[in-house]
This record gives structure tokens, sequence and C-alpha cells, in this order.
């Protein structure tokens, strides 16, 4: 049933799986450099990414399809701040694109209840390229000081006895 759903949840899955991938990737080389807040926020997305994966996965499964959990793109390397936020806000603009075509596409198939879990990831992926692009609207605001407050969160916290979630 619904053939060409199935295809585009499971493009959709590859690309989940890929941006938790990537974030995870930024969150480590974030935490590394003692920048906690965009760690964080690295984490806490790659989180909601593997909720979507979840939300996918069972719409697969319903349809009678199976799952196949490939990440369509490697993990980018990269350790400089401005070209994390850069690629995530990037990996995030194409997602919004994919899922709104995917959500026509679905339209067009009678798949309504498919539709409605792309339009829905629309908005969560819309949410995630602005919070990268607050980020790097700060980070051009605010030049080497942004990169300085991230770090004087980490110490805030080391001396208060927290560490970072």
């Amino acid at each position: 049933m619904h053939e060409k759903s199935q295809a585009l949840l499971n493009q959709a899955v590859g690309d989940e799986l890929s941006a938790v991938h990537q974030y995870m990737y930024f969150h480590f080389q974030c935490d590394d450099q003692g920048y906690d807040l965009l760690a964080n926020l690295f984490r806490m997305t790659a989180i909601e990414e593997m909720r979507h994966i979840e939300t996918l996965a069972e719409r697969i499964l319903f349809l009678g399809g199976d799952v196949e959990l490939k990440a369509t793109h490697e993990v980018r390397k990269l350790s400089d701040v401005r070209e994390m936020l850069e690629t995530a806000r990037g990996m995030e603009e194409s997602s919004v694109t994919d899922y709104n075509k995917f959500a026509n596409q679905c339209s067009a198939n009678a798949d309504s209840a498919t539709k409605q879990i792309f339009e829905s990831l629309v908005l969560d992926e819309e949410r995630h390229y602005d919070q990268y692009d607050n980020e790097l609207v700060a980070m051009k605001k605010f030049g080497d000081n942004y990169l300085a407050l991230q770090s004087i969160e980490r110490s805030k916290n080391r001396s208060s006895g927290q560490t970072a979630e």
C-alpha cells in the first residue's frame, strides 16, 4: 500500500539519520571546544531528529513497508563553529524543501496521513533553520565575543557544579 509514500518516507529516514550523525558530531566538537550552549543545541536537535525517524518508521511499517536505516550522507568533519552552523542551516533548508515536495507528492497519491507527517516535519525543520540562522546572526553581530560567551557559560556551569545536559 502506498509504495511511493514508503519510498519518500525511507528517503526522509536516511536524511534524518544523516542529520543525527552530523549534529552529534557537531555536539562532540563544540563540547570539546568548551561551547556548551552550542553543544547542547546540536545535541537537542539530534534528539528531535531521532524522534522524526521514529515517526517516519512507524508510518512505513503501518503502510506495510520495511524501514531502511541507511544514512544518505557522510558526516562532514568540521571543527569551525561558523562552518558547523552554516552546514546545519543548509541541511535544515534542504529538509524544508524536500519535505514540502514530499507532502505534495503524497497528496497527489491520495495519502493524506503521510502528507500530514511531512507537513509537521516542515514546521520542525523551519524552527531548526531559524535557530541556526539566529546563531549565525549573533556570531556576525558579536564576532569573537560570541564564542567567548559560549566559553563563559561552561565556566559558570562548572563553578556552580552543573554540567551541560
